[in-house]
């Protein structure tokens, strides 16, 4: 055929690698049943397919639940309820379970249903009469979105239907949003250490939205006099629908996360101000920094031997954040890329005002994957990473020595819950450093034989 001929046939494309696309992040679906598993005393129930209940058995384990207390239950849809609706089985399978001895059961849904127009709405609210508990109908698909937008939109979706505004305020109280959003493989201990330091300080905790919360503490949220959002990927939202709703002021808004000393003492500074306990603030702070620098001088941590070494960060935003400013003053390397799984506008203003106040240029990427991370490392050439098992793969035939590893993807690398957040969280971030130090200098080649 001549060429230019408009019969001519056209060779398919091949793929750009720069469509590729390998996401960090689970989808909506897994979000909202992170937060629901936080409701202690009730149980989730998935309308789904059976493989997308493997999201919530993921979301089970991360939210520590025990399988003797918290119970997930799936309709397991199939070719016919995807196709003509599941709507029946939905009914039926709430039918079946009216007699669990639980506060709440909240109704989550996946793609399928959503596509083909199950109204789990109205499922809902006609069975409500025929059972003791709360029906909580959650529509998160995945296609809503991230784990993120899921958190998000299960809040808001308790936040509207759970919440008594009835009750009177309790002075000087605050709400816990969204410490489940946090890619510390233990942030559980974030969690206690917030709660311990709130205790020391005297201010009550309404509610924990959400983690071994009872519905009660759901119920009675809007009686905190504020808000504190321990996350920078979600529940923002949720602060600021407690705000508008029912007036609870949000603290610590524009300062990253307890992690590192001049973040902690920041943290401490600003709810020392604004409860009237700048005194208690400063004896925690002084104490603190005491500990870690008698400890450091004790244990000797290898750190030094990475002054002004070339860094990356690949982290979502709570830990991410707050680590630039760790890894930049207290183990005085030198960032130059900061790669973030999420992109809200927040999380970018606080990011760029923290890289400001530090006279630091680096590389930066927001709702990186994958693939774009590894260019990225190709990009620096950094001498140590911070973040996952993910990286420690992604980094092979780069060059990079050290991998620390302080978020998870896909391995829980740690049994016992340990806390970033706080002067004992400086010392854990410290010793997985040391860690990775010490390891990377162990021989690869056996070079004797035993004895025995």
């Amino acid at each position: 055929m001549v060429p230019g001929n408009s019969e001519e046939p056209v060779a398919p494309k091949s793929p750009s690698p720069e469509s590729c696309n390998d996401p960090y992040l689970r989808c909506a679906f897994h979000g909202a049943a992170l937060t629901a598993l936080g409701v202690a005393g009730s149980a989730l129930l998935a309308h789904s397919p059976q493989g997308c209940e493997y999201l919530v058995n993921n979301a089970f384990a991360t939210q520590e639940c025990d399988y003797m207390e918290t119970m997930t239950l799936c309709t397991k849809l199939c070719v016919d309820e995807i196709v003509h609706g599941g709507e029946d089985i939905l009914a039926r399978t709430i039918r079946e379970v009216k007699g669990l001895k639980i506060s709440a059961l909240f109704v989550i849904s996946a793609c399928g249903p959503e596509i083909v127009g199950d109204d789990i709405v109205a499922v809902c609210e006609s069975l409500q009469p025929e059972v003791k508990f709360r029906l909580v109908p959650i529509a998160s698909p995945g296609f809503r979105g991230s784990q993120y937008d899921g958190i998000d939109i299960a809040l808001d979706t308790m936040l509207k239907k759970l919440v008594d505004g009835s009750a009177g305020k309790v002075p000087g109280s605050v709400c816990l949003i969204a410490p489940h959003a946090n890619a510390n493989p233990t942030w559980p201990a974030d969690l206690a250490w917030v709660k311990q330091t709130l205790a020391r300080m005297g201010i009550p905790v309404v509610a924990t939205l959400t983690h071994k919360t009872p519905l009660s503490e759901v119920v009675n949220a809007a009686s905190a006099e504020t808000s504190l959002v321990l996350s920078h990927d979600a529940g923002q939202k949720a602060a600021n629908f407690l705000s508008a709703t029912y007036g609870i002021e949000q603290v610590c808004r524009e300062i990253p996360l307890p992690i590192g000393m001049t973040n902690t003492q920041r943290w401490l500074a600003a709810l020392g101000e604004r409860f009237d306990r700048q005194k208690t603030a400063e004896e925690m702070v002084a104490e603190g920094e005491r500990m870690v620098t008698t400890t450091c001088r004790r244990k000797w941590p290898m750190g030094r031997f990475l002054y002004r070494t070339p860094a990356a960060i690949v982290a979502d935003a709570t830990v991410g954040i707050p680590l630039v400013r760790f890894v930049t003053e207290e183990m005085e390397m030198t960032p130059e890329l900061v790669a973030l799984y999420s992109s809200q506008r927040p999380m970018r203003d606080l990011l760029e005002r923290e890289l400001n106040s530090l006279g630091l240029t680096p590389k930066v990427m927001y709702g990186t994957d994958v693939y774009r991370t590894r260019q990225g490392l190709r990009e620096v050439s950094p001498r140590v990473v911070f973040g996952s098992t993910i990286e420690r793969h992604a980094a092979e035939g780069l060059g990079i020595p050290y991998i620390v590893e302080v978020v998870r993807i896909m391995r829980q690398f740690r049994m016992i819950n340990r806390e970033y957040f706080g002067y004992t969280g400086i010392l854990n971030l410290v010793e997985c450093i040391q860690n990775e130090w010490t390891m990377a200098w162990r021989s690869k080649e056996r070079r004797y034989e035993a004895k025995w």
